[in-house]
């Protein structure tokens, strides 16, 4: 990735960063301790130098997975956005909060034991986009996308415009 600013943030917008330098080592980790912290079968990250590193709104909330690793996320959605080994030169993003996170291509991945056995059967499943779907759970896809609460993925002045709760 290049040396330009890239931006990121949370679902909601409460919490926002710029990274004005490259993303250093980006990366899958599949270990267990990702997958419980990203609710998800793995975590996409890449590091950052600190002081590259910037919060441009709020600030997030921590969780120290063990002693030496703490996990920054959204207090007020949940989102996982950083990973930061306490005292280390680096901040890790989640790949997957990037304003556009198909700029960022893994180049590694890590914890490959705790990997899905079956990921290399996923792009032969059957598959759908989601403007292609009426429905979602029962749910209209018209009655989600007129209430829908998410951040924009640009930095704003204000957000959110307006309290739709």
């Amino acid at each position: 990735m290049s040396a330009s600013s890239v931006t990121g943030g949370c679902q909601c917008g409460a919490v926002r960063y710029r990274v004005d330098g490259p993303l250093l080592g980006p990366h899958i980790c599949h270990c267990r301790m990702c997958q419980k912290a990203a609710g998800n079968y793995f975590m996409p990250l890449a590091g950052a130098a600190r002081a590259d590193f910037s919060l441009t709104r709020g600030e997030p909330a921590w969780f120290h997975s063990s002693a030496p690793v703490r996990r920054g996320f959204c207090a007020r959605c949940g989102t996982p956005l950083f990973f930061e080994t306490v005292g280390f030169h680096e901040i890790a993003v989640t790949l997957g909060s990037l304003d556009d996170p198909a700029a960022v291509a893994p180049l590694r991945q890590y914890g490959i034991e705790a990997k899905m056995p079956w990921f290399g059967r996923l792009d032969a499943l059957p598959g759908a986009a989601t403007e292609d779907q009426q429905v979602l759970d029962g749910v209209p896809l018209s009655a989600i996308a007129a209430s829908n609460r998410q951040h924009p993925d640009h930095d704003t002045e204000v957000w959110p415009p307006e309290d739709r709760r």
